[in-house]
């Protein structure tokens, strides 16, 4: 039954990696690419070796993927908010479809139903 299992993770994350190329390829700038590639390819990762420890079913192969789940869940997302960091400084710019700019400095009109600010 674990190997069934296994297998059922392991596609399932090779299904969220094909997810991350897809956006990867599909996304129109550089800040929408890096969270669908981040946030997809970080659970494809934890589902594949999800995977290999229950299929493999061994105490060596279990902790492995665990110290490796540990890892990507604490370097992804740093890696990919350093990328956007680096991104902005360097002055590459939304897309133009965005509706909002959290980081824009300039400041907007507020929307005439929102309630005044105090």
């Amino acid at each position: 039954m674990s190997g069934v299992l296994g297998v059922a993770c392991a596609l399932a994350g090779a299904a969220f990696m094909a997810l991350a190329a897809f956006g990867l390829l599909r996304m129109p700038d550089v800040y929408l690419r890096l969270s669908a590639t981040s946030k997809s390819s970080t659970l494809g990762v934890s589902l594949l070796l999800l995977g290999a420890a229950l299929f493999f079913g061994q105490r060596q192969v279990t902790l492995r993927a665990a110290a490796i789940v540990l890892f990507v869940y604490l370097t992804a997302p740093v890696a990919s908010h350093m990328i956007g960091r680096a991104a902005r400084r360097a002055g590459v710019r939304q897309w133009k479809g965005a509706i909002r700019d959290d980081m824009d400095e300039r400041p907007t009109a507020a929307p005439e139903d929102a309630p005044p600010q105090a």
